[in-house]
């Protein structure tokens, strides 16, 4: 009986900026992403390197980015919800707050 073993890779980088190491292209590809960003008033260039084996369609790796782009949005929702609550709070009940951060 012939065993079979499914075997895959995946890996999946984000980079925020140009690495020490990068090639002149690399350097100049990150000026120019930086230069679209002041351009355009703000925002934030991420360059994303996905390598998956067996192969994934674009549109498959589209829809998983897309997906993880909702949840980080949720997750930057509740943390500004947060917030707003606790700024509310340190403004109403400012006395709470004093005795906490004393020793």
């Amino acid at each position: 009986m012939k065993v079979y073993k499914p075997e895959w890779h995946c890996t999946f980088s984000v980079n925020e900026g140009v690495e020490e190491s990068a090639s002149w292209k690399a350097r100049i590809a990150w000026r120019l992403r930086e230069m679209a960003d002041k351009l355009e008033g703000g925002g934030r260039t991420l360059k994303i390197d996905c390598d998956v084996t067996p192969r994934v369609s674009r549109q498959d790796v589209d829809t998983c980015l897309g997906k993880g782009f909702e949840v980080t949005q949720n997750l930057l929702t509740q943390l500004a919800h947060q917030a707003a609550c606790e700024d509310v709070m340190r403004d109403a009940k400012a006395e709470l707050f004093e005795q906490a951060s004393q020793p």
